[in-house]
């Protein structure tokens, strides 16, 4: 099993990175990191003596002055190098670059001076190192005006704001997803190498980007409809915008019933997209669920019958609670990487359709169990 730290490991990527290790418990031990270690030599030795591979990732992407940036970047490095000297570590070491290297700025300027350091550090060791050329990064929980332009969009759009093009450039990008899965490849092979070029699956302009944004809050957070997706990039820029939204107050949405002398009809979902729908009953006390999707896009009607659904989003400890009540039809979307459950809270029968955009493959179900 490869014990594995990730300086960074509360970042964007690092986020993502760490808990798509533990989807893998009987491969990857994962060796926890703070960024105070940076600040405290014994811990950071600590830290770096316990790993077979080390992920660097920690870094400073924006600043008012540009040589705070360079000066962290750079000082980063050199701590973490010093820690691998003292500790005579044979880790493999991922750095995580960019494609910004041969730009005439100070955070590619930083990026290209540590990766040469690095090369320095193993030839002078028994460790080995992978650097890592990475292009723009987009997916769910970045920040917004500071990890990428998609960021900045998805929330501002989903907090009703009204974002601005400055430069409406053609953008090269890669699904934070698609990136760990090539982070993991390069750790599972083990290889090392002082430059992979890690290749962009998808370019845009800016602008195409931002309408594509527009239609997803028109059209799914404004009115409830799964908009049409027609491409992985398009449904990962809109699992992205999901993220986004202010899941707690938005959910429950009610559905517009309809009643005559006949009884009810309530419309439950629109659809650019295809998908599976499934209907349940779930006798009081019962619970369902307590597994979370890294891609799929789910929706939980409640028709008749009392319901609590519970939602986490995995590495943090908040619950959101969502009372549904089939009095009053409503429903509540999955966002990915949220675990989720459903529970029967009334003294009746409960009743709930499920939707969800691709049909159930047991050979990559795209679903992991935990507890909410």
């Amino acid at each position: 099993m490869l014990k594995i730290g990730i300086t960074g490991q509360a970042g964007f990527v690092g986020t993502h990175l760490y808990n798509t290790l533990a989807l893998f418990p009987d491969e990857f031990d994962r060796i926890d990191f703070q960024k105070e270690y940076f600040e405290d030599e014994i811990k950071l030795n600590d830290f770096v003596s316990q790993c077979d591979v080390i992920v660097h990732l920690a870094a400073m992407n924006r600043h008012n002055d540009p040589q705070v940036i360079y000066d962290t970047n750079l000082g980063l490095v050199q701590k973490l190098i010093q820690s691998l000297r003292i500790t005579n570590s044979r880790a493999h070491v991922l750095f995580s670059s960019s494609t910004q290297e041969e730009r005439d700025n100070h955070y590619g300027k930083s990026k290209k001076k540590g990766r040469e350091l690095m090369i320095e550090w193993e030839n002078s060791s028994k460790g080995k190192f992978t650097g890592m050329i990475i292009p723009n990064v987009f997916g769910p929980f970045g920040h917004p005006n500071y990890n990428s332009v998609v960021a900045t969009f998805c929330h501002k759009l989903s907090h009703n704001e009204v974002p601005t093009i400055d430069v409406d450039g053609d953008l090269k990008l890669i699904y934070v997803g698609e990136l760990v899965d090539a982070l993991l490849s390069e750790i599972r092979t083990g290889k090392g190498s002082y430059e992979v070029l890690v290749k962009h699956t998808s370019e845009s302009k800016v602008s195409q980007i931002l309408k594509l944004l527009e239609m997803y809050k028109s059209e799914y957070q404004d009115k409830g409809n799964i908009p049409n997706i027609n491409s992985t990039f398009e449904l990962n820029l809109f699992n992205t915008f999901r993220c986004y939204m202010d899941i707690k107050n938005h959910f429950p949405v009610k559905f517009t019933k309809h009643t005559d002398s006949r009884g009810s009809f309530v419309e439950i979902i629109r659809l650019g997209i295809g998908g599976q729908v499934s209907f349940s009953t779930t006798v009081p006390g019962v619970t369902r669920g307590n597994h979370f999707h890294t891609r799929k896009i789910e929706r939980f009607a409640v028709i008749k019958g009392q319901a609590l659904i519970q939602l986490r989003r995995i590495g943090t400890n908040e619950v959101l609670d969502f009372y549904l009540d089939g009095n009053e039809p409503s429903y509540v979307d999955m966002p990915i990487w949220y675990t989720h459950n459903i529970k029967n809270i009334g003294e009746e029968v409960l009743y709930t359709n499920f939707w969800i955009n691709e049909f159930y493959d047991p050979n990559d179900p795209d679903t992991y169990f935990i507890e909410v």
